[in-house]
């Protein structure tokens, strides 16, 4: 008697592992984040982060929130908590070169694509030339506008500026 209800217990823990197995699967699928082995999560949930990439002759540190090693390739994905625009704002497309570009450094060689993954909505923004020039010319542009002093608040959206790193040593507070 004992041996029957044992049986029957692994046939159930044994179909729940692979009903959790293709739930899984599934949900990644339609994530639309590729597969492969996450080498780096800027996540808590995961442990302790793991430092930024730095790269010291662009001045250009970033933490994406994972790393996703596909083949050869190393893809950046930044997640986003809020529901998808139309098309991906052009900051967060800035900020996901950004990530592509350190990778390019770091790891020597450039991914084909980043990608941004909204609530509902997942973006494959392909990594090429123009948007790392488009990057590199935002990127000195800020230098200098930092040099002059004239470096200022660029929104006027309220929400944003209440989760603002640099809130508490802003003299623009909307």
């Amino acid at each position: 008697m004992l041996s029957t209800w044992l049986i029957i217990a692994a046939l159930i823990l044994s179909l729940l592992a692979i009903l959790l197995f293709f739930t899984s699967y599934r949900m990644q699928q339609t994530s639309g984040i590729p597969e492969g082995e996450i080498i780096f999560s800027d996540s808590s949930q995961w442990g302790k982060t793991t430092k930024p990439l730095y790269d010291a002759q662009l001045g250009l540190t970033g933490k994406p929130d994972y790393l996703i090693r596909e083949q050869e390739v190393i893809i950046p994905v930044e997640v986003k908590k809020t529901w998808a625009p139309s098309a991906p704002f052009e900051s967060h497309k800035l900020q996901l070169a950004a990530y592509c570009l350190l990778v390019k450094r770091h790891f020597g060689l450039a991914p084909p694509f980043g990608i941004l993954n909204y609530r509902n909505r997942t973006f494959k923004i392909p990594y090429n030339k123009d948007l790392e020039m488009e990057l590199l010319a935002v990127m000195d542009e800020i230098r200098v506008q930092k040099e002059m002093g004239e470096a200022s608040r660029s929104h006027s959206q309220k929400g944003r500026c209440a989760r603002c790193g640099f809130r508490h040593v802003c003299d623009q507070l909307l």
